[in-house]
């Protein structure tokens, strides 16, 4: 029998055919039936009408949302964005890649519990050339990306990063180290045609954040605010929390609901022994997770091997069976996600330009023919309140005073775009395209939560209509974005 392992080497992959050893005698591969089932591989196509959707999800960007974004500089909201929900930010949010990108699983956790294991579990690579490098040791030093494609590719960050396809070049802001420690990986697999993964490097707590060369907290963070899941791994020998892993989970604050945590290798201890060890983790995490509803936590192990004898094999199964069934809900759920980021972008680019237009509203007012302009606007931005910028936002308008965003963000919005940059609002209309804000509130009110109604109902995704959701109604889904 033989077995395949790869080395890497500046990011260049070599595949070697190593002869079996004597312990390979007492490998018995366990059943994965349950995997191609539960995440529905063995279907041929989708059950919904996907390209047709996305299709025209992207129309309505183009033709509702954008024109509104370049009209008032949206993206250049630098240091204190409004976000389309908590840590992702505008400037890169709702690009073509955004919107095109499948869902993305994200793994975490210390050094060697199990995270490249697991996705070769998950995708059946163990047995291929082509699965990731494991080992007891610190293996991964790079962010993998597993996409889809038509062969087997290995794309280098850089080349990653200059495609806008890919919804990855906002990358290029972390420097070419970084760069050369991104790698993506395309496979013909039926599971990444619907979902991505990516693979982190452990945390070590005794390695210091600059002696990677790259801002790794920042990457993290990157990759963390466009996740639809974050597997959090640990493994019964590496529970202790310490600074990186404290900055981790801060960095996760926000986002517990698309938060799962794994206690991996669960069937290397005796029962009493795995008591313990859960009881342990919870007791280290507590601190970390100071919410209501903590995340849930999977207890099995994650690799090809059967399960140990005189084990809990029913409860392991259980718990994988329920972790395959939470990611399969992400798949599932993919198209309305997307929906919903949009509809909530789009509600956000609305209050942004109301803004800047309540602004240029009150700067002209104030004006008169001896003002010095400078002066009067700088009045005018250091203090919105003496001059009710956001309340009256808050009283002409249906916006909730929990999307206002933060006022200091204006100083430096207004610092680099003067304010007789841009147009009232009333003087963005044209008789061929109409008015750009009647535009994004009908895209807002109707559209969007017509095309989300029309999904699963068997209606086609241009014919749109009220009747599924309501007009009026925010699109409802426990997944989606916050």
């Amino acid at each position: 029998m033989l077995f395949y392992c790869r080395l890497k080497s500046n990011t260049i992959f070599t595949f070697f055919l190593i002869e079996d050893t004597e312990e390979s005698e007492d490998f018995v591969r366990r059943e994965r039936g349950h995997i191609d089932s539960t995440l529905k591989l063995t279907e041929e196509k989708p059950i919904d009408d996907y390209p047709a959707a996305l299709q025209r999800l992207r129309k309505i960007y183009h033709s509702a949302i954008k024109p509104m974004e370049l009209s008032y500089k949206y993206n250049e909201l630098r240091q204190h964005e409004i976000t389309a929900y908590q840590g992702r930010t505008l400037a890169d949010s709702a690009t073509d890649g955004e919107i095109t990108s499948k869902p993305m699983v994200l793994f975490l956790g210390p050094w060697s519990v199990g995270k490249s294991t697991m996705i070769n579990y998950l995708l059946g690579l163990d047995e291929s050339p082509y699965q990731l490098y494991t080992g007891a040791e610190p293996t991964t030093s790079e962010f993998t990306v597993l996409m889809h494609g038509p062969k087997v590719k290995t794309i280098e960050g850089i080349v990653m990063a200059a495609d806008s396809g890919r919804s990855f070049s906002p990358l290029e802001k972390f420097g070419q180290n970084f760069l050369e420690k991104l790698i993506g990986i395309e496979f013909p697999h039926k599971l990444l045609e619907r979902v991505t993964f990516v693979d982190t490097p452990g945390i070590i707590e005794n390695r210091k954040q600059q002696e990677r060369g790259y801002p790794f907290n920042d990457v993290c963070q990157w990759f963390i605010d466009r996740a639809d899941l974050i597997f959090v791994v640990f493994d019964p020998t590496k529970l202790d929390v310490g600074l990186e892993l404290e900055m981790l989970f801060r960095q996760l604050k926000g986002r517990e609901s698309q938060i799962r945590i794994i206690l991996n290798k669960a069937d290397s201890l005796a029962t009493q022994e795995l008591m313990r060890v859960y009881g342990a983790l919870f007791w280290s995490l507590a601190p970390l997770i100071n919410v209501t509803e903590p995340p849930r936590v999977y207890v099995s192990s994650f690799w090809p091997e059967d399960y140990h004898p005189e084990t809990h094999r029913e409860l392991f199964l259980k718990e994988e069976i329920s972790l395959l069934e939470d990611l399969n809900q992400v798949i599932e759920n993919r198209l309305e996600n997307k929906i919903a980021f949009i509809r909530q972008h789009a509600i956000r680019v609305r209050i942004h330009a109301l803004l800047v237009d309540r602004y240029l509203q009150t700067y002209k007012e104030k004006m008169t023919f001896f003002s010095d302009g400078e002066l009067v606007f700088k009045d005018i931005v250091d203090d919105p309140d003496k001059f009710f910028i956001f309340k009256s936002i808050l009283a002409k308008t249906n916006v909730s005073k929990f999307d206002l965003p933060n006022k200091e963000a204006y100083k430096d919005f207004f610092g680099v775009n003067p304010i007789t940059s841009f147009k009232l609002l009333s003087q963005q209309c044209s008789y061929m395209g109409g008015c750009l804000i009647e535009k994004i509130e009908r895209a807002i009110s109707n559209e969007l939560p017509d095309l989300l109604g029309s999904i699963g109902l068997g209606k086609k995704p241009g014919a749109l209509n009220c009747d599924a959701t309501g007009c009026g109604e925010a699109p409802k889904n426990r997944y989606k974005k916050h």
